[in-house]
């Protein structure tokens, strides 16, 4: 589905159908340098369980036009104007590594547009390795080999997949390379100066939590200093996966949203 949104075309995947608008709108929001295609095990499944998925592509990434934006809270603006230009009326977010930051703001910054979270691969802060961050600045292959090495557990490592003749890390590598140049490193850029502070005190909408036991880049350690700041969250655990974990375990991860979405 396409929409025209500040001058520029907006890409949103919706699992295949049109968008029912008297089910529930959920919209997904992907990580740094990466576009809606991450989203596409679960998309189809809850457009056919009852909710009305949209998988964005953030502006100057995938199919959507329009100009980069360099910070979090920049981001989170726009989902929030875009959501008010669906006229959907409050949505349930879900947002993976660089898209949690943003579900995280678009919930603090605007109330009104956000009615729960689902964030996956999320912390407090995401600083960014100066190697990683220096090649996706020189637009090199290197940016996209680290991230796919750092960004899967174990067995992704050793060729598994939970689709039978694909090989997930090839996948996610060949994701990042169709970047533009400057995607990557004006994404990484924007994760490496975030500080999500007291967001916490600023959030009511209910919230799930997920994380990875094998995520390096958001790992359990850092996901538990921003889950301490809220009151009550949903936790969710899932054993021997990575930061990838809706590609990882897609199966999982449809069965926590399908519950958490409820």
């Amino acid at each position: 589905m396409e929409v025209k949104f500040q001058e520029a075309t907006v890409n949103l995947a919706t699992g295949g159908v049109k968008v029912d608008t008297a089910q529930p709108p959920v919209l997904l929001v992907h990580g740094a340098g990466m576009d809606r295609t991450v989203w596409s095990q679960q998309t189809r499944y809850l457009a056919h369980h009852g909710f009305a998925p949209m998988a964005l592509d953030l502006p100057g990434h995938g199919k959507s036009g329009g100009e980069l934006l360099s910070t979090i809270s920049e981001m989170a603006d726009w989902v929030a104007d875009l959501i008010h230009e669906l006229d959907t009326g409050p949505v349930r977010l879900v947002g993976h590594s660089m898209g949690s930051l943003i579900s995280l703001e678009v919930a603090a910054r605007h109330p009104d547009v956000a009615e729960r979270l689902i964030l996956m691969g999320a912390a407090a802060a995401m600083p960014v390795h100066p190697e990683l961050l220096g090649a996706a600045e020189r637009n090199e292959i290197l940016a996209p080999q680290l991230m796919t090495a750092w960004a899967h557990g174990t067995r992704a490592h050793v060729a598994g997949n939970p689709t039978p003749g694909l090989w997930m890390r090839s996948g996610c590598q060949a994701l990042l390379e169709r970047a533009a140049d400057g995607v990557i490193y004006n994404d990484l850029a924007a994760c490496n100066s975030y500080e999500a502070g007291d967001i916490a005190g600023r959030i009511a909408c209910p919230i799930t939590v997920v994380v990875g036991s094998e995520d390096k880049m958001t790992p359990p350690k850092a996901t538990a200093q921003l889950v301490a700041g809220f009151q009550e969250v949903d936790l969710r655990h899932l054993e021997g996966v990575g930061h990838m974990m809706m590609i990882e375990a897609p199966d999982q991860i449809r069965e926590i949203m399908l519950s958490a979405l409820q």
